[in-house]
């Protein structure tokens, strides 16, 4: 579902990635591991379509995630592992933008990780703690129910009880198929 061959993308000082190989199958949740400055987030950004490798490439369900990123994205549930949200929104009216634009009728797959989260949507992002700006970017990444999910640091600022239902939410996840990048 999500293959990287030969990825390489450099940067001054002799830093990037280099010759960067692996796959991921349907269904799997891959946890890709390294200390700061790795080049993980770096790996996340060619998945996304964000940035054009020196060599190598990804893709992403055999659409290239540079050449399609459009139609790439539209199949991905997404966490940066920078947040950024629109400070002048409440949850709900941030959740709601993103269902529009993804043309979601039914919201009881976002009623029911609003519920899991123990999220209330009616706050202002502005007034939201970092660990209350994650459970929304978890919520906005899985409401879909996108094939593909490709999370960033998942539970920074989550507490242990919420990094719990996460880990159950990604084995649910990779029990109905969708294949998880961490």
């Amino acid at each position: 579902m999500i293959a990287v061959r030969g990825l390489t993308r450099r940067f001054p000082g002799g830093r990037g990635i280099f010759d960067l190989t692996f796959e991921v199958g349907a269904g799997e949740a891959f946890g890709y591991l390294g200390p700061n400055g790795a080049g993980k987030t770096t790996t996340i950004r060619h998945l996304m379509g964000f940035v054009r490798p020196d060599a190598g490439v990804a893709t992403i369900d055999g659409l290239d995630c540079w050449a399609q990123a459009d139609r790439v994205q539209g199949r991905l549930g997404y966490v940066p592992g920078e947040l950024g949200f629109p400070d002048d929104m409440t949850g709900r009216e941030f959740l709601d933008l993103l269902a529009g634009m993804r043309r979601l009728r039914d919201p009881a797959r976002r009623k029911d990780l609003l519920e899991r989260l123990e999220l209330n949507p009616d706050v202002s992002v502005r007034k939201m703690s970092k660990g209350t700006k994650q459970k929304l970017a978890l919520v906005a990444a899985f409401m879909h129910r996108p094939g593909v999910v490709i999370l960033d640091e998942p539970t920074s600022g989550l507490d242990p009880l919420m990094q719990r239902r996460f880990v159950d939410l990604v084995r649910e996840e990779r029990t109905r198929g969708t294949t998880v990048l961490i």
